[in-house]
């Protein structure tokens, strides 16, 4: 185990939940599924949570990532971050 590994509150390897809010669009999910598939190819859409804004105008992911480091995460986490669709990442 790393030292940075043993400063994480977070035990690896797990599952976490990454959630993405956006505006709805028909290639949101697609956008982000293949976000995270560039740094965990193993990630399935079959993972994702989806819910709407009362309005529509917005969509929410919950994606169940499984992550073996915390370097890994941030790596996902900075990525989906710095995509224009994206509004925020939790």
């Amino acid at each position: 185990m790393t030292a940075e590994d043993q400063k994480s509150l977070i035990e690896f390897p797990s599952v976490f939940p990454i959630k993405v809010m956006g505006e709805a669009h028909v290639d949101f999910i697609v956008i982000i599924t293949t976000l995270i598939q560039d740094i965990r190819p193993s990630f399935d859409a079959n993972h994702i949570e989806t819910r709407s804004s009362a309005a529509g105008k917005y969509i929410s992911l919950t994606c169940n990532v499984h992550v073996v480091s915390q370097a890994e995460l941030d790596a996902i986490y900075q990525v989906i971050s710095q995509h224009p669709m994206v509004k925020f990442a939790l």
